[in-house]
């Protein structure tokens, strides 16, 4: 199988050689080229519509991480992006004083969301975690949080922790997902004072393979939760208008305390949410402070009301999941045709194609040459990370996908024969 060509990437290097005399490494987070293939990918991108990128290079790619998750549309959805525009001509977007956009949307919430009662909005994931777990600490009187999966940068739950005293996440303890045993044992340890347990109700580790729930995990949680007198907390800033328009609470129907959402609502527009029940979220009104210049600001609200009413109307995620099924079936043929150790996991909405990780040096080899292959095609993948089907992802863009799926696997299969 022959090679694909390497992308040009003139304009791309030359700028992140100018940002680091300018940033801190360049760019920062989940953005740095270390977190996809060095000298692959591209490190600036000029724009964007429906699926499709232009790097500033000129390089057109067929997108499917969606900004980490946010475009659930597409890149500059008109109606969306007309519909903001409209706001901060017309009426203006930050004030003094909230816009009664605010009610409309927590009026939203309540009607699609089964935990929400009532809702604080914010702007970034992270906000909205913090803010959940400052309000089951102010809720229970109760320090401890025992935690599973991502949750931001913030000090209590960051990944990486330089720069931050331990006594910040010396009271954060982690479990594992669909992994009961190992919650029961914190809990036995600390459930007392236990404030908060807060888990992506679907897994999707950083890095790992994606997980759905056991038979009965979910349930497990919540009985704990209840059994011990902490907050349940659902972060559902990825799933949530993804999965369902509910979240995965909707789907798999066991409902948390407290629910954090984010990204998909609004269609890459900053906006986050802590929502869920009354009695829980009145902590919020007298126990505890939360605030910012920017979290009223009313274009987060706009683009929010008009992403969900886009996506009522056009059965936006029922689409989703009949394309992802059928991109996910066809993936799954080829990764049995090839035999290389490559797996699907997921759902059709997300999905992530990893390697077997028996072997460390074939697992990074085969990783880093099928998604080499993959960006040289112009399909935007990452090796690190899952991958989303957008509204705006054709039939004919899927079918493209999935012959360059099948030609880089073609590819892995030639090179690691041996």
């Amino acid at each position: 199988m022959e090679e694909a060509k390497k992308l040009n990437l003139t304009k791309s290097l030359a700028l992140f050689e100018e940002a680091k005399t300018l940033v801190p490494g360049g760019v920062l987070g989940a953005r740095k080229p270390g977190d996809f293939i060095m000298g692959e990918y591209p490190i600036f991108l000029e724009y964007g519509k429906g699926c499709r990128l232009i790097d500033v290079d000129g390089n057109e790619f067929i997108d499917f991480l969606c900004g980490y998750g946010p475009i659930i549309l597409g890149y500059r959805e008109d109606e969306v992006d007309d519909a903001v525009m409209r706001q901060i001509k017309d009426k203006g977007f930050c004030f003094s004083l909230t816009q009664p956009y605010q009610n409309e949307l927590a009026k939203k919430l309540n009607q699609l969301i089964p935990s929400a009662e009532l809702s604080i909005f914010l702007k970034t994931g992270s906000d909205a975690t913090t803010a959940a777990i400052r309000i089951a600490r102010a809720y229970t009187g109760r320090i401890k949080v025992m935690r599973c999966g991502y949750h931001g940068w913030h000090d209590w739950c960051v990944e990486m922790k330089g720069g931050i005293p331990q006594k910040f996440y010396e009271d954060v303890h982690e479990f594992h997902y669909n992994d009961l045993n190992s919650l029961e044992k914190l809990m036995a340890l600390h459930g007392n004072e236990t404030a908060a347990i807060i888990m992506t109700p679907f897994g999707h580790p950083l890095h790992q393979k994606m997980q759905t729930p056991k038979p009965g995990f979910l349930e497990g949680v919540r009985e704990f939760a209840n059994r011990y007198g902490a907050v349940l907390v659902y972060d559902e800033v990825r799933t949530c208008f993804r999965l369902r328009m509910g979240g995965a609470q909707e789907l798999y129907g066991v409902t948390p305390d407290l629910t954090v959402l984010g990204k998909g609502m609004a269609n890459g527009y900053a906006i986050s949410v802590v929502t869920g029940k009354k009695d829980v979220m009145m902590a919020a009104a007298s126990k505890l402070f939360i605030s910012s210049t920017f979290f009223p600001n009313s274009e987060g609200y706009i683009a929010a009301l008009k992403t969900i009413e886009i996506m009522e109307r056009e059965n936006v995620i029922d689409t989703i999941w009949e394309k992802g099924g059928r991109l996910l079936k066809k993936i799954q043929d080829i990764i049995d045709k090839y035999d290389v150790g490559a797996e699907l996991t997921g759902v059709a909405p997300m999905f992530f194609i990893t390697f077997d990780d028996s072997n460390a040096d074939a697992l990074r080899g085969k990783r880093t040459d099928f998604y080499t292959q993959l960006i040289r095609k112009g399909f935007f993948f990452t090796p690190h990370h899952h991958a989303y089907i957008s509204y705006r992802h054709t039939e004919e863009d899927l079918d493209l996908t999935v012959k360059a799926i099948d030609e880089s696997m073609a590819y892995v299969r030639e090179k690691y024969k041996k």
